[in-house]
């Protein structure tokens, strides 16, 4: 009679003691949750080298990739929201209050909120947000060089010892566009892609209107309910 006394007690504290270690492992793991990104696929999108559909969890350092006649958006919350735009490529980093981006190929627009430190390298240099105020902008190196066009906010081209200030409605460049690319094919009026300098600030104008009401939208609801189960990509080693 005892020795099954005994037997029971020492079943119902193992019990008690398995039960604490998975609550504490479950803390832990929510304290300490790395930040993370929700992905929407539009056409053919890979991250890390591995097929991605929407929905899908990124991680910090992770590389997007997207084809041609593709794009792809990731949403970071309160931070912002990136946008790869078809036949792109970037390595994405992000923490609490920052988010960066290596472009390696196509184009990138970067929405972020105020008080988020953002940046976009190149290899003819850096786009660094101005992070006191709200900043649409968009990084372009299809042609060979750097393009950068800020939509809202203010952003600083950085390439060796120049500086470029470039304000909201207006582009700057670094770097040589390559022979025969759409931008040394244009005779106008310099420009961002293929409009003009005043059709470019209307058109700016207007969709950092749009994009800002998005990041809004962002702060107030984080979750995005897409249905199904989707993949979790963790980062690129």
């Amino acid at each position: 009679m005892i020795s099954r006394t005994w037997s029971r007690t020492a079943v119902t504290l193992s019990l008690t003691v398995a039960i604490l270690c998975v609550y504490s492992m479950v803390a832990l793991a929510a304290g300490g949750q790395a930040p993370s990104g929700q992905l929407t696929v539009n056409g053919t999108v890979s991250v890390n080298g591995q097929s991605a559909i929407s929905g899908a969890t990124v991680f910090t350092d992770s590389t997007i990739t997207t084809a041609e006649n593709s794009s792809a958006v990731v949403s970071l919350g309160k931070l912002g929201r990136v946008e790869l735009l078809p036949n792109s490529s970037i390595k994405l980093s992000f923490t609490d209050a920052s988010i960066s981006a290596l472009l390696d190929a196509g184009r990138v627009r970067f929405a972020t909120s105020t008080g988020v430190a953002a940046t976009v390298t190149t290899k003819d240099g850096a786009a660094v947000a101005d992070n006191s105020m709200p900043n649409v902008f968009t990084v372009d190196v299809e042609c060979g060089n750097t393009q950068v066009a800020t939509q809202t906010g203010k952003v600083e081209l950085r390439a060796g010892n120049q500086v470029q200030q470039i304000a909201a409605g207006s582009s700057a460049a670094a770097g040589q566009a390559a022979p025969g690319s759409r931008c040394t094919r244009l005779t106008r009026e310099p420009s961002f892609g293929h409009l003009s300098g005043g059709a470019l600030a209307a058109l700016l104008l207007a969709a950092g209107g749009a994009v800002a009401a998005a990041i809004i939208a962002a702060t107030q609801n984080n979750d995005i309910n897409v249905g199904g189960t989707a993949p979790i990509f963790s980062p690129s080693r």
